[in-house]
Parts: structure tokens; C-alpha cells; sequence
């Protein structure tokens, strides 16, 4: 349930995390950063829902396409865009690149290009909040395609055995690289892996913020309370390819009717119309929020492309 005071915070942090991938696709054409990116354009609900319910203690975990996940936690847009351009001024000092942001400062404690790599770490990281009887709890995101993966069940099994503060979220997109999620599974029920171990599963729309935020604050309780983990399924649909500036339209991944189908889905659009229907904001208000968001875009690239590279040693 979003209140209204929460409204601008979410709309900021939305519209941060498209204009900063927006403006990184049309940067990449230069071929000035020092690495390949994964967008998540069209996928920022998940993100922007799932961190309105966290502390500034509490940690996530994230994958190959993790911007959306370090901005949301209130990651710095400078050093973000600094470690997309190897820089020293980067957030991993120009040594990860896009698929590895890390930032203790804001309790972003990695991400891994290996499928499903990062889920077991943010196991391991609840079970020591545990252990030091510590109340924070760690998210680990993951996509669709991490769901053939072992170290998912074996990780929803071991939080859920030993109650432990963890999220599970994944952020089915329906494809991993270029296969359907039917072409690799019998059946469309990522939000019900969790049964058999006894961790409940909540699948919700993707691209709706009210309902990620619903869901989280569902487990985010269940969490704190003692109760041990929780699985959401958030189905949402990425705009981009794969990999890369370039949208996945007409690649004979996505047909273009469906690729159409989802940009009216547009998580973005459906929230400034939730925000004007409400009066939440105006369109003044959003205007001039866009406006600052795209001033601090420019700065950080200017500090991104005058930082010093990065020292391999």
C-alpha cells in the first residue's frame, strides 16, 4: 500500500534509475566505459518497491543486472557511472564494472555475473545477522533463469530450516539470455519453489510499484519477526537486450506485439498517472524533478570521464 507521503521518494527513485540506464545507452555508442552493461529498463519496480521497505541497515545482493538495485538502495550516482568508465573514483575503483557494484556505505554488498552466484551470500549474511542477534535482514535478487539452478533451493531449504532474515526476489522477466521460460521449464511457477520448504511465495505485477511494495513489507515483516524468509516473484518484462544500448525489439527474441504490449505496461508511465489520479504530485512537481535528476545524470558523467582510471596492480 503506497501512502502519499512516500510518493515522491518512489517517483525519485524510479525516474533516477530509467534516466540514468537511458542515458548510459546512449553513452555507450562512444565506447568509452570499460565494460558491458545489462539494462533494466522497464524491470525498475522491482527494485524501487522492494528497497521503499528496507533500513539503511539492511543489505542486498545482486546480479549481472544490478543498477537498479544499487540506486535503489541509495547508491551514488557518481560512483556508479565512474565504475561503468573504470575509474578510481568508482564504486568498486574501476576494478568491477557494471556487473559487480559494490558499496558497503549504502549496504550494497555485491553482485555476480554467475547465475544465482549472489543468492547463498545473502544467505550467509542473514544467518550472521542471526547469529550476532542482529535485526536487519539481506535481499537477494536474482533472475528467472537462476531458478534451474541448485543454490536456489538449496538456499530457500537452509534459510528456511534455520528461520533466517532473507528475501528472495526474483525478477522474472520471462527470458533468460534468448530462452523462454517455457522452453526451459515445464511450468510457469517460480513464486511456488519456496512450498516444499516451507517458505511462503507471493507473486505480484513486476511493473506495479503498490504491489511490490505490498509484498515486501509481507516479507520484510515476516523477516523481523523471526519468522525466516520469503520468495516474491515480481513478472515484469525487460525493455533492452540481453546485453547492451539496444532495445529487444525485432531481434526474434520478442515478437514486436508483445515487446508493444509491455512498453503500455511501462512501470514508469503507470506510476505518474497513479501520482496524478491521486494528487500525489503534479506534473509540475514531476517536471522539476526530472529536471534535477538530469542535472546530477550530466555531473556524474562529466566526474566519471575527468576521474583518474583505475590501478591494476
Amino acid at each position: 500500500m503506497i501512502q502519499k507521503e512516500h510518493a515522491r521518494d518512489l517517483y525519485e527513485n524510479l525516474i533516477r534509475i530509467r534516466m540514468t540506464e537511458e542515458a548510459i545507452a546512449e553513452e555507450y555508442a562512444q565506447q568509452e566505459m570499460r565494460c558491458p552493461v545489462h539494462l533494466s529498463i522497464g524491470q525498475e519496480a522491482a527494485a524501487v518497491g522492494v528497497s521503499a521497505c528496507l533500513e539503511d541497515t539492511d543489505v542486498v545482493f545482486s546480479t549481472h543486472r544490478c543498477h537498479s538495485h544499487y540506486l535503489g538502495k541509495g547508491g551514488n550516482l557518481n560512483a556508479m557511472i565512474a565504475e561503468l568508465y573504470g575509474k578510481q573514483s568508482g564504486c568498486a575503483k574501476g576494478l568491477g564494472g557494471s556487473m559487480h557494484l559494490i558499496d558497503q556505505s549504502v549496504g550494497m554488498l555485491g553482485a555476480s555475473a554467475i547465475v544465482g552466484g549472489s543468492i547463498p551470500l545473502a544467505v550467509g549474511a542473514a544467518l550472521s545477522f542471526k547469529m550476532d542477534d542482529k535485526k536487519r535482514l539481506a535481499v537477494a535478487y536474482f533472475g528467472d533463469g537462476a531458478c534451474e539452478e541448485g543454490v536456489l533451493h538449496e538456499s530457500l531449504n537452509f534459510a528456511s530450516l534455520h528461520k533466517l532474515p532473507v528475501l528472495f526476489v526474483c525478477e522474472n522477466n520471462f527470458v533468460a539470455t534468448s530462452s523462454h521460460l517455457l522452453a526451459r521449464r515445464p511450468i510457469d511457477n517460480i513464486h511456488e519453489h519456496g512450498n516444499v520448504f516451507g517458505v511462503p511465495g507471493i507473486r505480484v505485477d513486476g511493473n506495479d510499484v503498490g504491489e511490490v511494495v505490498s509484498a515486501s513489507q509481507r516479507g520484510v515483516a515476516r523477516a523481523r519477526e523471526g519468522l525466516g524468509p520469503t520468495l516474491i516473484e515480481a513478472r515484469t518484462f525487460r525493455m533492452m537486450r540481453h546485453v547492451g544500448p539496444q532495445q529487444d525489439k525485432n531481434t526474434g527474441i520478442r515478437t514486436e506485439t508483445l515487446w508493444e504490449e509491455w512498453e503500455q505496461k511501462c512501470p514508469v508511465r503507470r506510476f505518474e498517472d497513479l501520482c496524478l489520479k491521486n494528487g500525489w504530485l503534479t506534473q509540475e512537481d514531476m517536471n522539476g524533478i526530472r529536471k534535477g535528476i538530469q542535472e546530477a545524470i550530466q555531473a556524474a558523467f562529466e566526474f566519471a570521464k575527468s576521474s583518474e582510471d583505475a590501478v591494476w596492480v
